[in-house]
């Protein structure tokens, strides 16, 4: 298994990441970059990540394919628990990928009894090189779509879509882009996947594949990010692009889906339900940190007894527990398909809307105890200098200005910053919209109960 060092000098192979226009020799080294590599590099170092798999050896836990209730259990206290070691910012390296793989595992094995195709093999062979390399994951799933109302075939432009472009006796290539690539830059492997259900006019944009992140052609381009902050540093910094495929070559033993349209839709959901379940898992322990913030800004502000005080605090207590039980509850109450244990899909989608719909207020209630100040104190800068060092007696509480100014810091970069702001856009819109959860909760959702109750009524 990879150490930290060894991961980290892997990431210097000729990847192609643009940032603020220039392209980006290492990343590890990068003055802004390196914080995404050293957060995803984190994961090797975590002392409880490997287990001993009856045929592959040691491997990362994350590898481990669920079959059961108490596998998914595991995999939920695995995340939670790498969530916390990571400073309370999810460390996606591994999980998000095997959620994809555990997706394209099951669809496979579908699309080989109907078509005699031999997808499941590649899948095998595919993942038994990421278990046996420790390779680091990141997933390419949503599209940057165009029209909204028009399907990928209809669009003005046809590389809105990821899309077949070429077909070749030993691969195919690929052409369009992905948005929303979490941690693509600090990834070993891109695994993409469909963003949706297709038709036969689409089918050339019904594809499934992986590619090593320095494959020709693919290029990455990270989202402004504002300068970190000691406090963010310390966090943790994952970074997204927008991953474009400019005629990549795929050979064909990491070809997934080729054309077969009729399965991109169930294969889209499929992941989906994992990746949401992840979701839940690592949000539940991330709003430790709104937690700590909060009753910390109560305390250096000598209010922790006062009722809205409280209130605010059971609000935030309320999340997280709501998050994790929907996660366990999900787990002890699995589907099975080929075998592999999926996280209930109802459970996981109630879990996931209300995650996305609460979350502002979390946010509200950081605010709420720490107060206005964090939204106008002057910058680190002013408190350091020599002038403005005067400003920290006019911070004090009931703590000191240098002990108050700490927790007010830290309130800030969580609930009044950029990264609050994008923090809230991505907890309303990461792991799927809210619209995505509903529509999949509406369309699976047994109404036998509810409905059978009714007509005993009126009969």
């Amino acid at each position: 298994m990879r150490t930290k060092e060894e991961y980290l000098n892997s990431l210097k192979d000729g990847r192609k990441v643009y940032f603020k226009g220039q392209l980006v020799e290492d990343i590890a080294t990068h003055p802004i970059l390196k914080f995404a590599a050293l957060h995803a590099a984190k994961l090797f170092e975590y002392p409880d990540r490997l287990y001993e798999d009856s045929s592959l050896g040691k491997i990362s836990k994350f590898f481990k394919v669920p079959i059961g209730s108490q596998d998914l259990l595991e995999r939920h206290k695995l995340i939670y628990d790498l969530t916390l070691y990571s400073n309370g910012m999810f460390n996606i390296s591994q999980a998000i990928g095997s959620d994809a793989l555990f997706a394209l595992m099951i669809t496979s094995k579908q699309v080989d009894k109907k078509f005699g195709t031999d997808y499941s093999k590649r899948v095998e062979n595919y993942y038994k090189k990421v278990a046996k390399e420790d390779l680091t994951l990141a997933t390419a799933q949503t599209d940057v779509k165009g029209h909204r109302k028009k399907r990928p075939s209809e669009q003005e432009d046809p590389d809105l879509y990821v899309r077949i472009v070429d077909v070749r006796s030993d691969g195919i290539v690929v052409k369009g882009a992905k948005a929303h690539t979490t941690q693509s830059i600090a990834a070993d492997e891109i695994v993409v996947l469909p963003t949706r259900a297709m038709k036969d006019s689409d089918k050339d944009y019904a594809v499934a594949f992986a590619v090593p992140a320095n494959a020709k052609g693919l290029k990455m381009y990270v989202r402004s990010l504002g300068e970190p902050s000691t406090t963010l540093s310390k966090l943790g910094l994952e970074v997204e692009t927008i991953t474009v495929f400019d005629n990549v070559f795929v050979p064909w033993d990491r070809v997934f889906l080729f054309r077969e349209y009729d399965y991109a839709g169930a294969l889209a959901v499929l992941f989906a339900t994992f990746h949401r379940f992840t979701a839940l898992s690592y949000r539940s322990a991330t709003v430790n940190l709104y937690l700590g913030a909060s009753r910390l800004a109560a305390q250096v502000n000598g209010i922790e007894n006062e009722k809205h005080v409280r209130d605010d605090i059971i609000d935030v207590i309320m999340y997280k527990e709501i998050l994790r039980a929907t996660a366990i509850a999900s787990a002890i109450y699995p589907v099975f398909n080929e075998g592999i244990a999926v996280p209930n899909p109802v459970i996981t989608n109630v879990g996931k809307l209300y995650s996305n719909a609460h979350f502002h207020d979390v946010i509200k209630n950081v605010i709420d105890i720490a107060g206005g100040i964090i939204a106008t104190l002057p910058s680190q800068e002013d408190f350091e200098s020599e002038e403005g060092k005067e400003l920290i007696k006019y911070l004090r509480g009931a703590v000191s200005g240098e002990e108050r100014l700490k927790a007010l810091g830290l309130a800030k970069d969580l609930a009044a910053s950029p990264f609050a702001g994008y923090l809230l856009t991505a907890m309303i819109h990461a792991e799927g919209s809210i619209e995505a959860s509903k529509i999949e909760l509406f369309r699976s959702y047994n109404y036998k109960e509810s409905d059978e109750l009714i007509k005993k009524i009126l009969s």
